[in-house]
């Protein structure tokens, strides 16, 4: 999403328009899995690729779109339903619908964790929102020892109102994890990753309006930025995270493991 330049921008009406035409389009997807209302696609390349496009999508009957875009938004009930996730916080705005943020999270054992830097940006559109991010460098969150630093080339997600109280869900991604996966890697994100997480972000979805009764209902700064209180970051502190610059492991050999309990939860 860097436009293949140097200069790190704020995504604008174009690129939103270009997501969602990649998150509704099915020319040159190849369906992977398509059970139990959630269907995934991977896009033009070999499975033993590693840098993949995946695409992803799911009915969520009884969850709002807006109630879907308040849980994507809001970090403190992240930490709710998200197993996957080691840590996540906002590093500061750059507009009234941008920031930077971190995001590290736990991979298959016995792959190393990966974590990531991202700018990213949202737009509410009439009954539909989408939310999308990129990966950037900032100069106080470098790389760290105990994680790999992965590149987000394109990551978000278009949630489209479907009737009354109702919605769909595309979540997109593109990602180089930085390291030679093992094909067991590349092919469970697709058969298992991917569908579990989907019906996580419904459930927390069902969920969400009661748990939000109780902390802070009136908090939104997704919603409402005069509530933002991060410090602003500015564009020129920024500049693009090329994965060449990073190191590159070789996870390859690996072997795949037994899935942990995290990884059986519905």
């Amino acid at each position: 999403m860097s436009r293949g330049g140097e200069m790190v921008y704020i995504p604008d009406d174009s690129d939103f328009s270009s997501f969602r035409d990649q998150c509704e389009s099915l020319e040159g997807w190849h369906c992977r899995y398509n059970k139990a209302g959630v269907t995934v696609w991977s896009q033009g390349q070999e499975e033993s690729c590693t840098v993949q496009k995946i695409k992803t999508r799911i009915s969520c009957k009884d969850v709002p779109a807006e109630t879907l875009y308040d849980v994507l938004h809001d970090t403190r009930y992240r930490k709710k339903w998200d197993s996957n996730m080691i840590e996540t916080y906002d590093i500061g705005r750059l507009t009234v619908n941008a920031d930077v943020g971190y995001y590290s999270w736990k991979c298959p054992s016995p792959l190393k964790n990966r974590d990531f830097v991202t700018l990213r940006s949202w737009l509410p559109l009439g009954n539909d929102y989408m939310i999308i991010n990129y990966s950037v460098k900032h100069p106080k969150y470098p790389p760290r020892k105990d994680f790999v630093r992965a590149v987000s080339l394109q990551t978000g997600y278009l949630i489209k109102a479907n009737g009354d109280g109702a919605c769909v869900l595309y979540y997109l991604t593109q990602v180089d994890p930085r390291g030679s996966l093992p094909k067991w890697v590349v092919n469970r994100v697709s058969q298992f990753v991917a569908p579990k997480a989907m019906k996580k972000i419904y459930k927390a979805g069902l969920k969400y309006p009661e748990w939000k009764r109780r902390h802070d209902p009136e908090y939104k700064p997704w919603v409402y930025p005069e509530q933002n209180t991060l410090p602003s970051v500015s564009l020129a502190e920024l500049s693009v995270q090329h994965a060449d610059s990073l190191e590159n492991i070789d996870e390859t050999g690996l072997p795949e493991e037994h899935l942990s309990t995290s990884d059986h939860e519905a």
